[in-house]
């Protein structure tokens, strides 16, 4: 479209809004019906270890919305000289897991706690025990069972409960829905009725602990819809709460609430089998999806559902690019005190471009990038910790590189119970996230780190929010045209992308670091548990 025909698809309503609330920006995203970008806004935040639980408080939630999408408004009217009067459909997505928790007032019962803490230990092995299951530590029943096994008070008054995502969709439409995609992390999914597993319903109801409160299990989860169905519609109050100025217009169809592992998958067309994607952020987490179930129960790799209900086999790591990111501000904070004046994109790529000229290994420097515990190398509480020996090449370059190393590590421990233990094959690997941004350097390294091709399109620096556009695009369009085939054929005709294989010299590189790094992690464990003492 150019500019005029983009100005007459905004005053006609015909645009579609993603909203995603990531765990460092709240984004909001506009697009066409022909799926391009074309005005976005943000707001930064940040979550807080308030009492023991990482939290963000819900009037942050709100303020970051509203200030997202009033840039993004503003960005249409600059742009087009349009006013945003009417949007086609509105999509929400959002950090998977955690636990809100509501009484029949609908008034929060304990503040957010999100899917960065490890405080439900017992309550998810008891559980995984239970349905012969894995149950993370990140799920929402994992979080109320160990409020139920803990005897907190505000358990007896709990009405309903919700992730993130839903909770927001909840206020703007006023319906308690979740996407199946979203849904698979608070409760077990049937894959052949689409709904939450009755037998683990009625095993988790039978729980003597669980029986002596009012509700029943099946009536405080949110309902689930797939992908392409309508969860409601804007209502007035919902556009207020989105719009300040009060220019929005209620009515925009609503599309079922996502966490942003399903916004990822959209966003890298990897919903179909044997597909899969790798997102980077505060968090990694790999989705590849599955074309026969798993030989058995793995406690660090998670069943969840594509947006529109196929079992996804999910690896999921709490730390990934939070210490690169403190490591560079220092590095910021340097150059300005030189008078000069870096920008973010500069920052990175200059850094980032160091590492290319690093040993293989990384000079033997070992980093451990845990600002939060981790459960898949079980560290139970962020400490993070830069490593070298006297015999250690200790520079710039290797430094670099030691660090994109650690952000990758617990994921590819991970990775390597799907790929070595259930040979698990993926006919495209494709990756997204802000560390992308910077071509090739990132790309390279996970390529080597997991010694699988990886894939990186061009809209890898912001495939969530864009993600969920299209999903709210696919539900106001009602069509029969399953989710795979909308993807394949009518929003991925001509996807720009570029594929790197793994470099012998990498892997290998890779390969003395990782076992480094597994060595030294008894250390990481102790140093933690001092400081905690």
């Amino acid at each position: 479209m150019n500019l005029v025909e983009t100005a007459q698809a905004i005053e006609a309503g015909q645009v579609s809004l993603g909203i995603e609330l990531g765990s460092t920006r709240i984004k909001a995203v506009l697009v066409t019906d022909d799926f391009n970008t074309i005005a976005s806004g943000s707001y930064v935040w940040e979550n807080r270890f308030e009492d023991g639980v990482w939290t963000y408080p819900l009037e942050e939630v709100w303020s970051g919305i509203q200030q997202s999408y009033t840039q993004m408004a503003a960005d249409v009217q600059s742009k087009y000289h349009a006013s945003l009067k009417h949007i086609n459909a509105i999509g929400v997505s959002a950090m998977m897991h955690g636990y809100l928790a509501f009484d029949k007032n609908n008034e929060l019962l304990v503040p957010f706690r999100t899917w960065r803490n490890n405080i439900t230990g017992q309550s998810a092995d008891e559980l995984t025990k239970l349905f012969d299951f894995n149950i993370p530590q990140r799920w929402s029943i994992a979080h109320l069972y160990q409020a139920v096994l803990n005897d907190e008070d505000h358990v007896a008054k709990v009405d309903f409960i919700t992730t993130l995502a839903g909770y927001v969709t909840w206020k703007l439409s006023g319906e308690k829905v979740l996407g199946v995609g979203d849904a698979s992390g608070v409760f077990p999914i049937d894959e052949k009725t689409g709904s939450y597993d009755q037998a683990m319903l009625d095993k988790f109801s039978s729980l003597d602990n669980v029986k002596r409160y009012p509700w029943q299990i099946e009536n405080i989860l949110p309902n689930i819809l797939p992908a392409g169905k309508i969860a409601g519609k804007l209502t007035a109050e919902g556009a207020s709460l989105l719009d300040a100025s009060g220019n929005l217009e209620a009515g925009s169809v609503m599309a079922p609430p996502e966490g942003d592992a399903g916004t990822g998958m959209v966003g890298t067309n990897s919903v179909r089998k044997r597909t899969g994607n790798i997102s980077v952020g505060t968090s990694a987490f790999s989705m590849n999806v599955l074309d026969k179930p798993l030989s058995k129960v793995y406690r660090d790799i998670d069943i969840v559902m594509t947006p529109d209900g196929s079992p996804v086999a999910m690896v999921h790591v709490n730390n990934c690019s939070s210490d690169i990111n403190a490591w560079a501000s220092i590095f910021s904070e340097f150059a300005a005190r030189l008078g000069v004046d870096l920008k973010p994109d500069r920052l990175y790529e200059t850094l980032f471009l160091e590492s290319t000229k690093a040993d293989a290994n990384a000079g033997g420097l070992v980093n451990y990038s845990y600002q939060s515990g981790e459960n898949i190398t079980k560290i139970q509480a962020g400490r993070p910790l830069f490593v070298r020996t006297p015999n250690s090449k200790f520079s710039l370059p290797n430094f670099m590189l030691t660090q994109l190393y650690a952000a990758f590590a617990p994921l590819q421990i991970g990775m390597d119970i799907l790929v070595n233990e259930e040979h698990v094959q993926t006919d495209v690997m494709i990756a997204q996230g802000g560390l992308f941004r910077t071509p090739v350097i990132g790309q390279q390294v996970l390529a080597n780190a997991l010694n699988i091709p990886i894939t990186v399109m061009s809209t890898a620096g912001e495939g969530g929010p864009w993600g969920m556009a299209v999903l709210a695009a696919y539900a106001q369009r009602q069509t029969s045209e399953n989710l795979e085939d909308f993807l394949d054929q009518e929003v991925f005709k001509n996807p720009e992308s570029m594929t790197l294989s793994p470099e012998p010299a990498g892997v290998a590189g890779y390969q003395e670091f990782i076992k480094n790094y597994q060595a030294g992690l008894p250390v990481e464990a102790a140093a933690g548990e001092a400081i905690s003492d």
